[in-house]
């Protein structure tokens, strides 16, 4: 007879995180999403964090030259996937508007292409764009991300008076063309430039030129952009401002795409305010959407994966529900008035926004599992219909979900308003205008305006006129279900 420990060391549902998980691949699902991204009719992927951003690059990256869809191009990282993010350097930089910002993401985008496929072409050496890399002092051996942009970043000064650049061509005595760059870099209060000068866009368009008589086309793929300027909200906004401006003055080349994965908050705080042409930027974005049966069919898939887990467990040939049943309780809490396990999962795995992001489920599952394990090996029992992760397990799982959350997203990424949500820390679950307006110590006229940034991150949802805090944040902050406030004795939904 098989123990039901020895079924839950075979169950293994891989890291919720990406950029660790080795297994990504095998079951990695090629969803709309990534077909309208690779068949280049999307540019920019939104999504919460956790829905799959990262996932989606890691699995072009290792498998770009097998999908049929992208032969003849390249994708060139221009971040680092793992380690401190280099654009963090950018809050330490003396730039004060977009129009920097554009001009050196310009010069970054065109040094770091222009460096790879000279590296991977040695025939471009002595080329245009070799002399014209050398003499922007952006030429290097060894062109990673990191080495680009710190050396993009020492010439900073003189990029944004660079006022011109020309290839001028001379003939030597034996009747050799010779090219010459020069380049030209302005004073502070010198205006215009002479049209027989080549433009630095004009220098991105000898690169796209370069790229496209190769026959390829590039793709430059910028990620982990929510973690590059934390702490720096007016850099933050300014910088991504500047490359989503980018994006569109380099829509016209032929051979260079970029291709952005952006968090959707962070999306809307940069383009709040208004933003010229964000309808050309939202028909070429598209946003990652988990369903719940998206949901139950990733976890069915994971569990797939464990083929001695599914053959012993007699789930082979089953379906993605009647795995799921066969793995977890009818129920977590007893009761008519009581949600099945899989509602009560979807309930506790959102946010306030009604985001559930793959990365919750997984942890949450994860780390019920190994509340089961450690039950198993105080008490072995051997396994038949009973269910294999049980309530309790389920309960502890969220009780850990809840403060992970909380410490590394909610409090980690809030930046000031880590202070406001500290505020409800202990209390209750539910608010009208006058708790909140006590909580935050503002008037109830002002209450809707200061709790608008809480909603917006998905910290607080309106229900039937009060506000809520989600089941996924409540035990992480000691948060207990019930009315902050006096009511007429309605009955509180069952969460």
């Amino acid at each position: 007879m098989t123990t039901a420990k020895e079924l839950l060391t075979k169950m293994r549902l891989g890291t919720s995180v990406a950029e660790f998980d080795e297994d990504l691949e095998n079951y990695f699902v090629r969803t709309n999403v990534f077909h309208e991204f690779i068949n280049g009719r999307k540019d920019i992927i939104a999504g919460d964090k956790g829905t799959g951003k990262t996932a989606i690059f890691r699995y072009l990256n290792k498998n770009f030259s097998l999908i049929e869809e992208l032969d003849g191009k390249l994708l060139i990282a221009a971040f680092n996937p793992s380690g401190s993010p280099i654009f963090s350097q950018l809050s330490d930089q003396n730039i004060i508007n977009e129009s920097q910002y554009s001009s050196l993401w310009k010069l970054y985008i065109f040094a770091l292409v222009g460096n790879t496929i000279i590296q991977g072409d040695t025939r471009l050496e002595g080329s245009q764009l070799d002399l014209l890399l050398k003499a922007l002092g952006v030429r290097i051996a060894i062109p990673s991300p990191k080495n680009v942009f710190g050396t993009v970043l020492s010439r900073l000064p003189n990029f944004f008076h660079w006022k011109s650049a020309e290839l001028s061509m001379t003939i030597s005595e034996s009747g050799i063309p010779i090219i010459v760059p020069k380049i030209e870099f302005a004073d502070r209060d010198e205006k215009g430039s002479s049209s027989d000068f080549v433009s630095p866009e004009d220098a991105l368009a000898i690169l796209d030129r370069t790229v496209s008589e190769s026959g390829q086309e590039i793709w430059v793929s910028f990620d982990r952009l929510d973690e590059a300027f934390h702490g720096q909200p007016d850099t933050e906004v300014k910088a991504l401002r500047a490359l989503l401006r980018t994006y569109l003055d380099l829509s016209d080349l032929e051979a260079i795409k970029l291709k952005l994965f952006l968090r959707k908050d962070l999306f809307r705080r940069v383009t709040s305010g208004g933003f010229v042409n964000l309808t050309h930027i939202n028909a070429k974005k598209i946003e990652i959407i988990w369903d719940e049966e998206d949901l139950l069919n990733l976890l069915a898939r994971r569990i797939r994966e464990n083929s001695d887990f599914s053959t012993t467990l007699g789930i082979d040939n089953a379906d993605d529900q009647a795995i799921f049943d066969r793995i977890f309780p009818d129920q977590v809490d007893l009761g008519s008035r009581k949600p099945k396990t899989w509602i009560w999962m979807m309930r506790r795995i959102r946010d306030g926004n009604d985001s559930k992001p793959p990365r919750n489920l997984i942890d949450l599952i994860s780390h019920a599992r190994e509340a089961q394990i450690r039950k198993e090996d105080r008490q072995t029992r051997d396994f038949t219909s009973s269910p294999l992760i049980e309530p309790d397990a389920l309960r502890k799982g969220l009780t850990q979900l809840s403060q992970s959350r909380v410490n590394d997203t909610l409090i980690a990424e809030s930046g000031i308003l880590s202070l406001e949500i500290e505020k409800f820390r202990g209390g209750k679950a539910e608010h009208n205008a006058t708790s909140l307006s006590y909580i935050l110590g503002t008037s109830e006229d002002n209450v809707m305006a200061a709790i608008k940034p809480l909603r917006d991150i998905g910290f607080l949802e309106e229900t039937g006129g009060t506000f809520k805090i989600p089941a996924l944040y409540r035990e992480g902050l000691e948060v207990t279900q019930g009315k902050a406030f006096q009511d007429d004795g309605n009955p509180e939904d069952d969460d």
